[in-house]
């Protein structure tokens, strides 16, 4: 019988025929170094989404504030990441950051709103 090896570490795999790694160490190891750049991309937009949300939420003053962009950016806002948009019937379009909104406005001002979330 042919000896199975693990892929992580070399080591003579005992057990089951359809093991693949020696032990839990080794499979968990494995698998975060394959999945270490798509995580790390991921996390860091998380990151960003995480951050831009909670600015929103600081900012907001009631059910909907109005402020500069140049503040929001001195926060550390970065309007590039959002979660998705919405367009209104009369053609506005909202970009939400999870239940936060902003809606450019004239003279770089912008308009903050919270959606109002179900459980």
């Amino acid at each position: 019988m042919e000896k199975r090896l693990c892929p992580e570490c070399g080591e003579v795999i005992k057990g089951r025929v359809d093991k693949k790694f020696c032990s839990d160490m080794c499979r968990n190891s494995f698998n975060n170094k394959v999945n270490s750049d798509s995580t790390n991309y991921v996390r860091n937009i998380n990151n960003i989404l995480r951050k831009n949300r909670r600015i929103l939420e600081e900012s907001l003053q009631g059910e909907k504030t109005t402020l500069s962009k140049q503040k929001l950016v001195d926060k550390g806002f970065n309007s590039k990441y959002f979660t998705h948009i919405h367009t209104t019937k009369n053609n506005h379009t909202y970009k939400y950051c999870y239940e936060y909104a902003i809606l450019p406005l004239e003279n770089d001002m912008i308009l903050i709103v919270k959606n109002k979330v179900e459980a």
